[in-house]
């Protein structure tokens, strides 16, 4: 085998692992925005703890 067609071609196998690997931190990245957020919100929203003490039921 030639040396610069291997040389070629494990550099692009390498372009492909490093460009998925960014890929995957960026997707980690925007995961980790989302959760924090939901946090945020649910952690912001009023909890009656009287809701649900009470159940009213006619047959």
């Amino acid at each position: 085998m030639d040396i610069g067609l291997l040389s070629m071609s494990m550099n692009q196998c390498k372009l492909q692992q490093d460009v998925g690997i960014a890929l995957m931190k960026m997707a980690m990245n925007k995961g980790k925005e989302t959760a924090s957020g939901m946090t945020e919100m649910l952690e912001g929203m009023a909890v009656d703890p009287n809701l649900g003490q009470n159940f009213d039921s006619r047959a």
